[in-house]
């Protein structure tokens, strides 16, 4: 484990050794972050189980999270890249499926640290003209954490995939609900939503979400109301605590998705990537938390 200290924050970071599975990014996975002046906490597991592999927490990333990089060209028993994580195997002709336990033959991460910072250098292995240096670095100034990304394609094919965080967030452990608000930096409203139980249990008014109850169950949607080429922001609050989150991005949000369940919410913004050959990206995505 990794910990970052500033005047203001303590922070947790996985040492990608200990990060499993074939989803998550593996540099830069933030498990938690605590105020030091009044001990807030805001990041909580994918899973209430810590016996479940390879999930996530706090603010892990993930690339790719619907299509495999060069997947439908794979054969059963080949190797395709996984931004982040590494080359992964393909089981069978079935469609690439993010929650697959696929095997994973991890990339090389050169890793350097001081009291504030961290630095995740992911060298890059070459699949079939797939090959991507990435480097992340997490600064600490304040009560602020931001994570800097550059992505390289040093490979001979293009790379068109996404990047979203997945922002694991439940403030002091406190369940999802009514004591809860979440602020966009947009008039927000749904696109495309999961339409069995999400819209029981959401509400939706200018550029806020509230909960109407406590969600029993997971909940999803797709949200709207963000312009073409706009960087967005959104901030999550405990109300009764005043506790509580805000990120921003500072590349255009091509998709924006919202997740949850009874104890925890996740909202995602998606960053687009489509680098030929020698081209390379760079985007942040810096936090302030607050109590």
């Amino acid at each position: 484990m990794i910990e970052l200290v500033s005047d203001r924050l303590c922070v947790d970071i996985a040492e990608p050794g200990e990060c499993r599975g074939a989803r998550f990014d593996r540099t830069a996975f933030v498990t938690q972050v605590r105020l030091i002046e009044g001990g807030h906490t805001f990041c909580v597991r994918e899973h209430p189980s810590s016996h479940v592999r390879g999930g996530g927490a706090g603010l892990c990333n993930e690339f790719g999270i619907f299509q495999g990089i060069g997947y439908e060209e794979t054969r059963v028993g080949e190797r395709f890249p996984k931004l982040g994580v590494g080359l992964l195997e393909r089981r069978d002709e079935a469609e690439y499926d993010f929650r697959a336990d696929y095997k994973a033959t991890p990339f090389e991460v050169e890793v350097r640290t001081d009291r504030r910072s961290a630095e995740f250098v992911v060298h890059p292995a070459d699949c079939r003209g797939y090959a991507a240096k990435l480097a992340k670095t997490v600064t600490l100034q304040g009560s602020g954490l931001s994570i800097r990304y550059l992505l390289e394609n040093v490979g001979s094919r293009p790379i068109r995939t996404h990047e979203y965080t997945h922002n694991f967030i439940g403030i002091d452990g406190h369940p999802i609900g009514p004591d809860y608000r979440l602020t966009f930096s947009f008039p927000v409203a749904a696109a495309q939503m999961e339409p069995d139980y999400t819209p029981r249990v959401l509400e939706f008014g200018g550029r806020d979400i509230r909960w109407r109850h406590a969600p029993e169950r997971e909940f999803y949607c797709r949200l709207e109301g963000f312009g073409s080429g706009e960087a967005v922001s959104w901030e999550a609050m405990h109300l009764p605590s005043g506790a509580g989150m805000r990120e921003k991005v500072t590349r255009p949000a091509s998709m924006i998705a919202l997740w949850g369940a009874p104890h925890v919410v996740s909202p995602e913004v998606f960053v687009e990537i489509d680098l030929r050959p020698g081209e390379s990206m760079t985007w942040t995505r810096t936090y302030e938390f607050f109590g």
